[in-house]
């Protein structure tokens, strides 16, 4: 079996055979079970497997055998991993399970620095220590000595998860970042419209309105009617990259942009990664996991390549006169990695800019203090966008929701700053 090398890269089975059973005989007695139990952590951890693929597995694990634990190992994966942002979570779990599958304890310390470069690991090895630990498989009254840790002098668990990277949370706190994204409170940014409507603390008489309220009376009693400009809330576009190098912030984003739709109503989401793909209809669904759901049925090339000009080609192209009208606001959610960084990119992201009243980037590397623009698909974006912002935490988020009810940017995220830099 041909596997891809990022998988053969971060786990390497070990040679000694697994207790009891040889290749192609029957798995017998209460291994079965073992293999159920495996199941369940990975599920505790945030992979999908249900029922059918504990069955598949033990079936896969009768055709391939148990005598060597690389056969065993494949033969689990090929059944159980349906996407490559699960490989870690997979590995980790395969290591830790079947090398001591009773009494594992493991205490881990949170607030200990994280390389940029491991976040991905070490965020699938705590959600494989969190799905394994005691407390989730024990009953409550058989539990061992509990570690208590002191955390006076430190700040609240809401604290903490407002500042912390989505890339290094485990699976209770993106649950948690879910829930707390869905308690965003929107400000009301209503724009003056160029069309009068009826009111009477307008300076404008309606004179059509006037007299037709006088005929009422026979034209003893003149009542005057009045009108004013109209306010409207601007319509929403969010264009999300869906690429690898996005997989860890991309399904995050679109909890908020769920949020956001259920909020303004008035929200057009795309996703995009090799090919652009429109799920607003699917992120009106009322039940945030199916309308999740339902985009990553849509969406075919969830977690490949990046091809944003080619992207923006298809979306100036189609739909830019369909959903930019009314003075919209452009958010734009990619890491500007573009695969292919030439001129269209640069000339697409200008139509684009034309098309809107405002173009927002959010970019996940701001996270990083020490970012600057050296790549070209980077320094070919920054010119044809009014503001620039962070995408990584739950603070950036709501900074995000604040900022939709201004017109004018900050200075920090003013994106000439960056080609200063960059210069």
């Amino acid at each position: 079996m041909v596997r891809d090398s990022d998988s053969q890269s971060n786990f390497h089975p070990h040679p000694n055979p697994l207790p009891g059973g040889e290749r192609g005989k029957e798995v017998r007695g209460h291994f079965p079970d073992h293999i159920a139990e495996f199941a369940r952590v990975l599920r505790r951890a945030g992979m999908p497997v249900g029922p059918g693929a504990v069955v598949d597995a033990v079936k896969a694990a009768e055709a391939a055998g148990i005598e060597r634990r690389m056969d065993f190992y494949w033969a689990l994966h090929a059944v159980l991993v349906k996407r490559h942002e699960h490989d870690p979570i997979f590995n980790e779990a395969f290591r830790l399970f079947w090398r001591r599958r009773h009494g594992f304890e493991h205490i881990m310390d949170a607030m200990l620095p994280v390389a940029p470069e491991a976040a991905k690991q070490r965020a699938a090895q705590r959600r494989v220590e969190e799905a394994m630990t005691p407390s989730a498989r024990e009953p409550r009254e058989i539990r061992k000595q509990e570690v208590q840790i002191d955390m006076s002098g430190t700040m609240s668990d809401l604290e903490v998860l407002q500042k912390k990277d989505f890339a290094q949370m485990s699976a209770d706190e993106i649950g948690a970042a879910r829930r707390a994204i869905e308690t965003i409170v929107f400000a009301d940014d209503e724009t003056r419209r160029r069309r009068l409507v009826a009111n009477q603390r307008g300076h404008r008489i309606d004179m059509r309105r006037t007299l037709r309220a006088s005929l009422r009376t026979g034209g003893a009693i003149i009542d005057l009617k009045r009108r004013a400009p109209g306010q409207r809330k601007p319509p929403i576009v969010a264009l999300l990259d869906i690429s690898g190098s996005m997989s860890e912030y991309s399904r995050v984003c679109l909890h908020f942009l769920h949020a956001l739709t259920e909020a303004r109503g008035k929200v057009s989401t795309f996703l995009f990664g090799t090919r652009l793909t429109n799920v607003t209809r699917a992120l009106k669904t009322r039940d945030a996991d199916e309308a999740l759901a339902s985009c990553a049925g849509t969406a075919q090339d969830w977690s490949g390549g990046t091809r944003i000009g080619i992207a923006l080609h298809d979306f100036n192209k189609h739909w830019s006169r369909r959903v930019l009208s009314q003075g919209a606001i452009v958010l734009l959610i990619t890491d500007g990695l573009e695969r292919d960084a030439t001129e269209r990119l640069g000339f697409e992201l200008d139509r684009l800019h034309r098309s809107c009243r405002r173009l927002i980037w959010l970019n996940p590397l701001l996270r990083y203090d020490a970012f600057e623009a050296r790549a070209k698909g980077v320094l070919a974006m920054l010119p044809h966008v009014d503001e620039v912002r962070p995408v990584h935490n739950l603070a950036s988020l709501g900074a995000l929701a604040e900022a939709l009810a201004r017109d004018r940017p900050s200075a920090h995220i003013d994106p000439k700053r960056w080609l200063g830099r960059a210069a």
